[in-house]
């Protein structure tokens, strides 16, 4: 979890560059005033007000800047395409997203340990150059997986039209492109895992139909064919081993 901390405030300090130069400048979190009557009054800075409201951001930063989206999409088309409603449950979804996030995200935060948390808690190096060093794993790993298609739309959007290199779009940009590419990616996953299901579905109802029996609803009879058919070829494991592959793990 701590390598988390480094990574959110990389992404902060990139987003939101007043609050860096609020820490640097030691802003003052209360300001008393003594009035002339001997009262005294309390206000808040702007600045930390501004601090505050960017934190309630960081759970988005957290699902939109990792490998959480992707995963979350397509556990959730799972579901629905195997025709369970709330089983399994969205906690233990959002469970499994969680713990493969860190899984696959362990080389970008062991990165951050190495470059950044280590050498900053050895009080050999600056908190802004901590801040800078955390920054460039996480920028590395979305663009890995971000598309240049997606990158050159924003770019065009936003009118950056003098980026010469991937390395130098701004994260203000990347992030959008990122997770553009990542829904992108979980619909093609998703899609390739809906097409047996829906087999086993459409020869389900052809079969009732051709007994007659159309009051019974096909995907009440294809359900138990397609957990037993989920359950011979290993289905969790190989959605697993899918998701971890299509990080280039």
């Amino acid at each position: 979890m701590k390598y988390l901390v480094l990574v959110l405030l990389a992404v902060l300090a990139a987003l939101v560059p007043d609050i860096v130069q609020a820490q640097q400048d030691s802003v003052t979190a209360i300001t008393v005033t003594t009035n002339d009557d001997g009262t005294q009054e309390y206000s808040v800075t702007l600045q930390i007000l501004f601090i505050m409201t960017a934190l309630s951001f960081i759970p988005a930063m957290v699902i939109m800047m990792t490998s959480f989206t992707r995963i979350i999409v397509v556990l959730a088309i799972l579901r629905q395409a195997i025709g369970l409603q709330s089983s399994p449950s969205n906690q233990i979804l959002i469970g499994i997203a969680l713990f493969l996030t860190f899984f696959i995200m362990t080389p970008v935060l062991n990165t951050i340990n190495e470059e950044a948390l280590q050498p900053y808690m050895a009080e050999e190096i600056t908190p802004l150059e901590a801040l800078e060093r955390a920054r460039a794993p996480v920028k590395a790993f979305m663009l890995s997986q971000t598309r240049v298609t997606d990158l050159e739309t924003f770019l065009d959007i936003a009118g950056y039209l003098d980026v010469e290199s991937p390395e130098d779009v701004p994260m203000s940009v990347l992030i959008p492109a990122f997770i553009t590419s990542e829904l992108k990616t979980a619909f093609q996953i998703g899609f390739m895992i809906f097409i047996p299901f829906l087999i086993i579905d459409l020869t389900v109802a052809s079969v009732l139909m051709a007994m007659g029996m159309m009051m019974l609803s096909p995907m009440l009879v294809s359900l138990p064919f397609k957990l037993m058919l989920f359950v011979l070829v290993d289905g969790w494991s190989l959605v697993m081993r899918t998701l971890a592959g299509s990080f280039g793990l």
